[in-house]
Order: C-alpha cells, then structure tokens, then sequence
C-alpha cells in the first residue's frame, strides 16, 4: 500500500511514496534523518529545523513501519556512529569472507554495511537468522 508524502527539499517539490525507501539512516547527535530515493542514490536528508513537516512525517513512518516491524524483514542497527533501518528483503546480495565478515550494499544509494561477529553480535545474529530463513542458505 502506497504512502506518498509531499515536501520541498533544496527548492524542488518533492512527493515520495515512502514505502518504497528501503532504507533509514538517523544521527543521534543532530537528529537528522536521511534516506535515498527511490531508484537513484539522491540523498535526502531532512532535520526538524529545516523541515519540520516532512521530518514528522517520515519519522512517524518509521515508528510505524520500523520500530513495530510490521515487515519482518526491517532491522535496525547501529553501523559508523548512526542508526540505519533497513528492510533487508530489499537487499539483492550478502557477502560472507572467511573472517566471518558480513557485507552487503544498501539499495538506491552508495553505503556498503560491513557487520562483524565481533563488532555488532546482535546485528550480525538477526542477519543470519533473516539470510537463513528467507533464502534457505546459510553463510559460514
């Protein structure tokens, strides 16, 4: 079901249908959100001085969406100081070497994730269990 927002962004009216956004990156710091859109790797980044509608409204769509998991497939995980959700059923490839590092590459944009065992149990352990459940395959 389509979720279109309606926002203007660096000058240009922009309308989205938000459930296509494979993935969410917040600062903690700054409280920006970012995310890609759709079928590019054009960045938006909004905050909620600069664009106070728009942030509500994304930021309301990923406490729907994200935080409840009404998708089974969105996880949230802390990666190079930011929190990125991400709806791993829209991740093409996964990469596993044989120090046990996890690599795959967010869609519309240019961000690689590297998850380690070590680094990021938590992560690392539900990226499995989701590679595992969904493609039948297991990595080493």
């Amino acid at each position: 079901m389509a979720h279109w927002i309606k926002f203007i962004y660096d000058k240009s009216t922009y309308i989205i249908d938000i459930e296509t956004v494979s993935a969410f990156s917040s600062e903690p710091d700054n409280r920006r959100i970012s995310f890609w859109l759709p079928n590019t790797n054009q960045s938006i980044v909004l905050s909620p001085t600069g664009n106070p509608d728009a942030y509500k409204q994304v930021l309301d769509y990923i406490k729907r969406t994200v935080d409840r998991n009404t998708k089974s497939s969105w996880i949230k995980i802390n990666y190079d100081r930011k929190e990125y959700a991400i709806d791993l059923s829209r991740i093409g490839s996964f990469v596993c070497e044989s120090n046990g590092r996890l690599t795959f590459w967010l869609p519309d944009s240019t961000n690689t994730i590297i998850i380690t065992p070590q680094g990021n149990p938590d992560a690392y352990q539900k990226i499995q269990e989701y590679i595992k459940n969904t493609t039948g395959h297991s990595m080493p």
